[in-house]
């Protein structure tokens, strides 16, 4: 059965008149009937009822009609869909983050492909530090990264979207809860909530950094794999964390933030593979470079 003989089918049955779906379809009235003819022929019922005056469905014409409209939908509806894939502005984005982007910039980027990119739909998989998201990427599990550098393996190219002071995060009743601004100094003697050693955080070597540089090393009490359950330990009065500013976006209850005035600023980077050449990663790239996305990073970001 010819798709093409279906779309004469449904011409006929919305004119009710051969000679005007012949006019619609630009086309001779004989071949259309004919092609009508041979449908019928081919599904063994009569599809019109035909008179001097008029073209009228059959009881059989009419559930036909209902289907075959639902088909030509459907097939438009694949084409149009196949096209949009084709060109970029249509698929499944698959994303990785920091806890802390999960906060500010993932809300923003899902805002800019909402409006930019209506068709393509968001996999989020957050809660992931740097190593973890470049073996995503190298692994093809991952489109684009959301991570901070330095990235140490190959084959992964990155552009900078945002650059972070580190704010530390107190229990409401500390005693720095109340202070203007802090010095990184004030902290020397806090138990310190940080991601695990062995999972290779940047926020915490920036954490380390800037301790060791006021003559001290963080006093890891506690070690998280997720953003989320350090601000839960803090609110818990277990101890502090220092983390990206983004997590001012999503205030938690029983925790304060406060400006370190001495602390490392932190760079995050849109990341993807370099050998990437998907329609969809080429229209988000060229989308984000013209929504102003990348930044220029400041001199001393870590």
């Amino acid at each position: 059965m010819e798709l093409r003989n279906l779309r004469y089918f449904v011409a006929v049955a919305e004119t009710r008149h051969f000679g005007r779906a012949a006019e619609n379809l630009h086309m001779a009235q004989p071949p259309l009937s004919q092609s009508i003819r041979r449908l019928e022929t081919e599904l063994g019922v009569e599809l019109f009822t035909r008179t001097t005056r008029q073209v009228v469905l059959t009881g059989a014409g009419e559930v036909f009609r209902t289907d075959v409209e639902r088909i030509l939908k459907a097939v438009d509806e694949a084409v149009a869909r196949v096209a949009r894939f084709a060109s970029g502005v249509e698929g499944v984005l698959r994303i990785g983050l920091t806890g802390a982007a999960s906060y500010r910039q993932l809300p923003a980027l899902a805002r800019l492909l909402k409006r930019e990119m209506p068709h393509v739909m968001l996999e989020v998989h957050t809660e992931m530090l740097t190593p973890a998201q470049e073996a995503g990427l190298l692994e093809r599990r991952l489109d684009i990264g959301l991570l901070r550098p330095p990235v140490r393996q190959e084959g992964i190219s990155h552009a900078a979207v945002a650059a972070e002071r580190l704010v530390v995060a107190v229990p409401e009743q500390h005693r720095l809860a109340e202070a203007h601004v802090v010095r990184v100094e004030q902290l020397r003697h806090e138990d310190f909530i940080m991601y695990g050693a062995t999972l290779g955080s940047v926020v915490d070597d920036a954490v380390v950094r800037s301790c060791l540089a006021s003559g001290f090393y963080p006093q890891r009490a506690y070690e998280v794999t997720e953003t989320s359950a350090a601000l839960a330990l803090v609110a818990a009065g277990l101890g502090i964390a220092v983390l990206p500013d983004s997590i001012r976006a999503a205030p938690r209850e029983g925790v304060v933030c406060k400006d370190i005035e001495d602390a490392l600023t932190v760079r995050l980077d849109l990341a993807w593979r370099e050998d990437d050449e998907s329609p969809l990663l080429c229209t988000l790239l060229k989308v984000l470079e013209q929504n102003d996305m990348f930044i220029d990073v400041p001199e001393g970001v870590a």
